[in-house]
């Protein structure tokens, strides 16, 4: 018998979820109808996918808490369970259920009226589940109440709290609604965050500059060498954030990227060989090739490939894979042997015509070799 396969929407709302709720609720709210709540908000869960459980739910608390905006919300915090733990630094999202009350405040507490009351809620909600996404609205509508409110929350003591400063900023969140302050505005918060002791919170700090990087590359690099010469931060721990914000002007071979992680020019040359020139989909190209070094002194290398995929309008598509990152002493060869698979993906089709590879060591490009991809 087949396995049932896995269900993230159904691990993160479920009855189980909904009910934990609902008892949380009626014992700070004794006349809420939680056993009517749970039948509606479980009823139409077969129906929806992960993100419209999310808005289902917090349609059914307006539904079923009491219509004023401020006693519901109320209510909701004091239904909360404590604050994650404070001792632990990393990876603590919390349970996804109460994403729902991040959300019930974005939707119905973005009134001028309102705005500093629904920021202490989402101050409050994020110590249990992120509210990354609910606070963009506020940064959106009201950008001037809300970066003064982020100069405080910046170094306050809980660091759900100063991670959100960072993530709900990111000028790339994934799946987050695109805010309109400019880019550069959050730099002010980044400069306070970057020294943090928890990897939460720096993790998040790397993200957001690598989203930057992707829009001005050189403001990322300058702020890194900034941080650099502040000496703010562990040695151990600032190395994780340059190297997690440079990751993909690495990928694209910046020089500048790849000159602070300490890889310079690459004095080498190179030879590839393809050994299934014609590969069909779903099988694997291989390929060789050596390194040899032709500088007097030791190099850092950072050894990448780079496949230029076809794309049905004719152009390519290069997406770039690691190899390794070594050292080269001199007039040392090093030779590889690699096998790349190319299957169908959710995230990329595959086109049969003639595709090319090419190897990129410390961001320098030693020329393309074609293959042919078949059906």
């Amino acid at each position: 018998m087949t396995a049932p396969s896995f269900s993230l929407k159904d691990q993160l709302f479920n009855r189980e979820k909904v009910t934990m709720v609902a008892n949380e609720i009626q014992a700070v709210y004794p006349e809420f109808a939680y056993k009517e709540f749970i039948k509606t908000v479980i009823t139409r869960f077969p129906e929806l996918e992960l993100m419209e459980r999310l808005y289902w739910l917090r349609e059914c608390l307006q539904t079923f808490l009491p219509s004023e905006y401020r006693t519901a919300v109320g209510i909701l915090i004091d239904s909360l369970p404590p604050p994650l733990d404070p001792d632990l630094t990393d990876a603590d999202f919390g349970d996804f259920v109460y994403g729902a009350y991040g959300n019930f405040v974005a939707v119905y507490g973005t009134t001028a009226k309102d705005v500093q009351f629904s920021l202490d809620a989402l101050k409050e909600m994020t110590k249990r589940f992120t509210c990354e996404y609910a606070i963009r609205e506020f940064i959106n509508q009201f950008p001037g109440q809300t970066l003064q409110v982020f100069a405080t929350w910046s170094r306050d003591d809980n660091y759900h709290v100063r991670r959100l400063v960072s993530e709900g900023m990111r000028p790339k969140l994934p799946w987050g609604k695109n805010i309109t302050t400019a880019y550069t505005a959050p730099m002010q918060f980044l400069d306070i965050l970057h020294s943090d002791h928890t990897r939460y919170v720096t993790r998040s700090v790397a993200n957001h500059l690598n989203d930057i990087s992707k829009i001005d590359p050189e403001l990322v690099l300058n702020t890194l060498k900034k941080w650099q010469s502040l000496n703010q931060q562990s040695p151990k721990e600032l190395d994780f954030i340059v190297r997690h914000s440079l990751r993909t002007l690495v990928r694209k071979g910046h020089p500048g990227a790849l000159q602070l992680l300490g890889f310079m020019t690459a004095n080498v040359s190179t030879t590839l060989a393809i050994d299934t020139p014609a590969v069909t989909i779903g099988d694997s190209l291989e390929f060789s090739f050596t390194v040899t070094s032709k500088s007097t002194t030791t190099q850092r290398l950072l050894i990448d490939y780079i496949l230029y995929f076809q794309k049905a309008s004719g152009t390519t598509a290069p997406k770039t894979y690691k190899i390794t990152s070594t050292t080269l002493l001199p007039g040392e060869t090093l030779a590889f042997t690699k096998k790349q698979l190319l299957r169908v993906m959710t995230t990329r089709r595959l086109h049969v015509g003639t595709h090319q590879i090419e190897l990129q060591i410390n961001g320098h490009k030693f020329g393309k070799h074609d293959f042919d991809l078949l059906h």
